[in-house]
């Protein structure tokens, strides 16, 4: 589906306008879409943008390229958007696409041109400047070693200007995209908004689900008719599946005894939620899964207080490691509070990530959050031999004292989710 996308053309100029500031004097940047990837025959993965290209143009479209060049000697080139141009052909087979004057009021650029004119206007960019910015994709938790459009087109320009001097996009963004503005916020949270609408009715309504892949689509349903979809592929895991990670098969049926841990957000407008919960199939907990439900809730409750402005990424889970050892040691999981080997036995990830375009956003670890910067905050506690996974998770933002929860008012003590679990 094309995303619900809430227009604000002057919030991608002032993006545009707090890069441009720290470029090199009289140099270049350039950003293409995402690729687009074929799926079988005919058929193509859905298409998602760019989030550095959406974040400063607000333009969801393939074949789309932004050109930044604050210096240039022609007024018209210093912000140049170019976009797919349409065709009778294009229309019937893939539908509408933006007119140039809606790519300039979407994006607030003046200069919109058919992306068939690249080539000829970036021919004269390159005369004039020796420096230019390329955008890869860089992310601290991935190495990519796929191909992709910034790539490929990063790969041809150097043949064509092997004497230019190329400089990095990613660490100038990293900075921008992890200070959130007030619109963003505002994005983020009504897709907590909705993600939380979202585990309520699920919890009102768990006795008509009788397998993980109902309950997924029962969130689809959800998010679709609030003008959203998934940020990523829900987690709904019974069972012994709560103690894997990352599992997404989300096919197996609800037993009585079982917990059952979702990992799921909604994403608005382009903006991403990310929210954990385990609940108990029966609707209530057992004696065992509350106390492992209740010692993960303490380190949570304890975690969320470090995420302030000042602190670093690294400093919070390293804190969340010694933290989570005394919950261990109260529920008879490990005997030495130091022995942190052990405790990664049973809390084997970080408590948490940068959230915003991306459910992994950029943002550096090792440097002081800024103001407004947003962190998810999720322990977990995975007791395979139990079939017991409990994860908590919240969405929040940085504040240069205290924190704000986008996600406070989604149920998460044991009696809240018990009470509406069985109304």
């Amino acid at each position: 589906m094309r995303f619900y996308i809430e227009s604000n053309s002057e919030y991608h100029k002032s993006n545009r306008e707090n890069f441009s500031k720290l470029l090199l004097p009289n140099s270049a940047a350039i950003f293409h879409s995402a690729s687009i990837y074929s799926r079988s025959a005919d058929a193509t993965v859905e298409f998602q943008q760019d989030p550095d290209l959406y974040y400063l143009t607000g333009i969801d479209q393939e074949e789309t390229v932004l050109v930044i060049y604050p210096q240039a000697k022609n007024p018209k080139f210093r912000e140049i958007l170019f976009i797919k141009e349409t065709s009778d052909h294009i229309r019937v087979w893939e539908g509408y696409k933006y007119t140039q004057e809606e790519a300039k009021a979407l994006s607030g650029i003046d200069t919109v041109m058919w992306t068939s004119e690249l080539s000829r206007v970036l021919s004269q960019i390159m005369l004039d400047t020796h420096d230019v910015y390329i955008n890869l994709n860089e992310h601290g938790r991935k190495s990519f070693d796929e191909s992709y459009k910034n790539l490929t087109e990063f790969q041809k320009l150097k043949t064509e200007y092997p004497l230019h001097h190329y400089h990095r996009s990613a660490p100038i963004l990293w900075k921008l995209r992890s200070m959130k503005s007030d619109f963003e916020i505002e994005m983020m949270r009504k897709a907590a908004q909705i993600t939380r609408d979202a585990f309520i009715h699920i919890l009102k309504n768990f006795r008509k689900f009788s397998f993980e892949h109902e309950i997924e689509a029962e969130l689809t349903y959800i998010f679709h008719r609030q003008r959203a979809t998934h940020a990523y592929h829900p987690i709904i895991a019974s069972g012994l599946n709560s103690c894997v990670l990352h599992y997404n098969d989300n096919f197996r049926a609800l037993h009585q005894e079982d917990i059952i841990l979702f990992d799921f957000g909604a994403m608005y407008s382009l903006f991403c939620a990310d929210l954990s919960r385990t609940i108990p199939v029966s609707g209530r907990f057992t004696p065992r899964q509350r106390q492992v439900y209740q010692a993960t809730l303490n380190v949570f409750k304890a975690c969320r207080d470090l995420i302030v402005s000042g602190n670093t990424l690294n400093h919070i889970n390293l804190e969340s490691n010694k933290i989570m050892a005394h919950e261990l040691k109260s529920i008879g999981l490990i005997e030495d509070i130091n022995d942190f080997n052990r405790v990664k036995k049973y809390f084997p990830h970080g408590v948490s990530h940068f959230l915003g375009l991306n459910v992994h956003d950029v943002g550096k670890s090792n440097e002081e959050l800024p103001i407004n910067s947003v962190l998810t905050c999720e322990p977990g506690i995975y007791i395979p031999e139990e079939q017991i996974g409990v994860r908590i998770e919240n969405d929040i933002v940085a504040k240069s004292q205290g924190f704000e929860d986008l996600l406070l008012d989604c149920p998460i003590e044991i009696e809240e989710i018990e009470d509406l679990m069985n109304v």
